[in-house]
C-alpha cells in the first residue's frame, strides 16, 4: 500500500533492473503536481531552490530514519523531536465526510507551501510509527532498486517493492547463478 511518506521518499528513483539510470525527482516540476494532487495537498509550483534543497534534507533524515526503522533500531529521542519539529509547521483541521461510502474524520491541511506539505509527510510517517507499524517498514531486498515501502500483508514478510518486478527479477536472478554455479562445477 502505497503511502504519502513512502511516495515521497521514494521520489529519489533507482533503476531496479540493475542499469545506471536514477534521478531526483524533486526537481521535476511535473512530479510536484502529480505528487500534489495525488495526495490532495496545495502547495505553487514548481518549488522554489530553498523548497527543494528542503525537500531533499527532509526526504534524506526520513530516508535514513526508515532504513534504520527497518534494521529493526527504535525510534529515538532525538528521531521524535525532529518529527515533532516537522509536524509543528503544518496547520489544519479535522473535518467529518464520506470516503467510499464510509464515514471518516480527515485532516484538512491549511496551509498551501511546501513546508505544509513537508509537515503533512512528516505526520504520516509519525502515524504510521504511531500505530505501532513502524516494523513493517521495509528497503526492498533488490538492492539496485532501494525502494522503501510499507509491508500490509499479514505474514509480514514482504521482501520486495513490487513481487512483479523486483521479485521476479530477484527470482530470476538467483536462477541464473545457480545454473551457473551447477555449469562451472
Amino acid at each position: 500500500m502505497d503511502r504519502l511518506w513512502t511516495d515521497f521518499i521514494n521520489s529519489d528513483y533507482h533503476d531496479w533492473r540493475g542499469g545506471d539510470r536514477s534521478e531526483d525527482r524533486l526537481a521535476k516540476s511535473e512530479w510536484q503536481q502529480r505528487f500534489l494532487e495525488k495526495w490532495s495537498l496545495k502547495a505553487p509550483t514548481p518549488a522554489s531552490i530553498e523548497e527543494e534543497n528542503l525537500m531533499r534534507m527532509i526526504r534524506n533524515e526520513l530516508l535514513t530514519l526508515a532504513t534504520e526503522l527497518s534494521h529493526g533500531a527504535l525510534l529515538t529521542e532525538e528521531n521524535q523531536n525532529w518529527l515533532n519539529s516537522m509536524m509543528d509547521k503544518g496547520r489544519g483541521y479535522q473535518k467529518l465526510r464520506y470516503v467510499d461510502q464510509k464515514l471518516k474524520v480527515e485532516w484538512v491541511s491549511v496551509g498551501s507551501q511546501w513546508a505544509h506539505v513537508l509537515a503533512e509527510v512528516a505526520a504520516d510517517f509519525a502515524t504510521t510509527l504511531a500505530e505501532g507499524e513502524g516494523a513493517r517498514i521495509r528497503v526492498c531486498d533488490n538492492t539496485d532498486c532501494r525502494w522503501i515501502f510499507y509491508d500490509d500483508t499479514r505474514s509480514r514478510t514482504q521482501k520486495y517493492c513490487d513481487d512483479k518486478m523486483c521479485g521476479n527479477l530477484m527470482k530470476v536472478r538467483r536462477f541464473r547463478a545457480k545454473r551457473k554455479a551447477e555449469q562451472n562445477k
